[in-house]
């Protein structure tokens, strides 16, 4: 069995919320792996669906940024390793050189996590050409002698609107496509859902509507609850509809249209979509720093 460490306690722990006696309890049961451990403490009622935000510290600066009449727009991350270069003058501006780099990018339509040999940093440098993205990049690690990266990109292009919010502390920010909308309407219409989407409340939605939510999420959901289920000891048919009761509110809690908006819980973001005639969700990104 893996040896149990202070440091895998406090990262389950940071993880679920559960306390630092069930937190070793579960991995002692799981063997050592923080991902069985997690599905032990679930499964006990211990702890609800693991926390989304900050499994990872880093520093650095997202950009948000969207064209004027909402055609395309794009986030990026780029990273350092200490706040004190972060909030750099020229580090900043070099983070808004790369977002008007990727937003010049019309290959680009998605969200891209960057590796070293992406192809997005060999695209020459927008600004003058006379590098690649990923050689800027690296420049500005030499000079400011700490490791900076460019960990993803994000662009999103539309025949709708696209729309942002990025949070007041930089650490935060949303990216949304409105489609089969144009004009004010749809354009604050997706900047309002970027908005909702940052708070994360009551969760971080995984998917726009619940046929969205990856299989593998919602067989690691089913098995967690009929293991629950089962413990009350009543018949399989009664046992199935527990199951099903407890999916449909967890897919209420996970699915972007059907959570309750975070300004008015009275409405849900479905209602608010409905209210803009044509419109629908296409897509939706989330960055927050070093998630």
């Amino acid at each position: 069995m893996t040896p149990i460490t202070a440091k895998d306690v406090a990262a389950l722990r940071a993880r679920t919320g559960a306390g630092m006696g069930d937190c070793k309890k579960a991995l002692e049961e799981a063997g050592g792996d923080i991902e069985k451990a997690i599905d032990v403490l679930r499964k006990k009622g211990i702890a609800k669906a693991e926390k989304r935000a900050g499994r990872t510290a880093a520093e650095g600066q997202i950009v948000a940024w969207a064209a004027d009449d909402a055609s395309h727009g794009v986030l990026i991350e780029l990273n350092s390793e200490t706040d004190f270069v972060s909030r750099n003058d020229e580090f900043v501006a070099l983070a808004t050189k790369v977002a008007g780099h990727v937003a010049a990018d019309s290959a680009l339509n998605e969200s891209v996590e960057i590796t070293p040999e992406s192809p997005v940093l060999a695209r020459k440098w927008h600004h003058d050409g006379s590098q690649t993205l990923g050689e800027v990049v690296k420049a500005a690690a030499g000079k400011t002698g700490e490791n900076v990266t460019l960990r993803r990109v994000v662009r999103f292009a539309t025949d709708g609107s696209v729309g942002f919010y990025r949070h007041f502390n930089g650490k935060i920010a949303v990216l949304v496509e409105i489609a089969g909308a144009k004009g004010d309407a749809a354009k604050n219409l997706a900047a309002t859902i970027a908005e909702h989407v940052a708070a994360g409340v009551p969760v971080v939605p995984l998917s726009v509507r619940k046929e969205d939510v990856p299989a593998d999420i919602v067989a690691r959901e089913r098995a967690i609850y009929e293991d629950q289920a089962k413990e009350s000891g009543k018949p399989a048919p009664i046992v199935e509809k527990m199951v099903q009761g407890r999916l449909e509110k967890y897919f209420k809690e996970v699915t972007l249209l059907d959570q309750p908006w975070v300004r008015d819980p009275e409405k849900s973001i479905r209602q608010l979509v409905a209210a803009v005639p044509g419109a629908s969700v296409a897509r939706f990104v989330r960055y927050q720093m070093g998630e």
